[in-house]
């Protein structure tokens, strides 16, 4: 897979919370500049992106307490969101600030400045939110997140 652009933010080190405060840039290649018309008539995009500074260890990350917190529940990888996974493959939903003929700006996208960005999907409603359920410590993981 070639990167369709690259995350441009303020934000240089890896991090677990507060993603919620941070806009970011989407600059993409000038191949796809004209793939952004239309998303500007959407309140909310997928980011598919590169985790390209991840380094997942099995041993470590197999299993693992969400954020290394004592207060979460040992669970697999698949069980949550973690950035270190087996393949480097992330996802996020964000909110769109803007768009312009070469740049995408978004909220929300848990991402390090030079992030390659692998896709941009529209986000759908009757797809991508359906009646969820989730565990309880998700709602206390996610307290200062966003």
């Amino acid at each position: 897979m070639e990167p369709i652009g690259f995350v441009r933010n303020e934000v240089k080190d890896r991090k677990d919370v507060s993603w919620g405060e941070d806009t970011s840039a989407i600059v993409l290649e000038e191949q796809y500049y004209s793939g952004l018309k239309g998303l500007e008539d959407f309140s909310h995009a997928i980011i598919l992106f590169n985790l390209d500074k991840a380094k997942y260890e099995k041993e470590k990350h197999l299993q693992r307490r969400p954020q290394n917190r004592d207060d979460m529940p040992l669970v697999g990888i698949f069980a949550q969101r973690g950035k270190d996974r087996p393949n480097q493959i992330g996802m996020t939903s964000v909110e769109i600030v803007s768009v312009s003929e070469d740049t995408l700006v978004v909220k929300g996208l848990d991402a390090i400045d030079g992030t390659p960005v692998l896709d941009i999907k529209p986000y759908y409603p009757i797809y991508d939110k359906k009646d969820a359920r989730v565990p309880e410590w998700v709602d206390r993981l996610m307290e200062h997140y966003f």
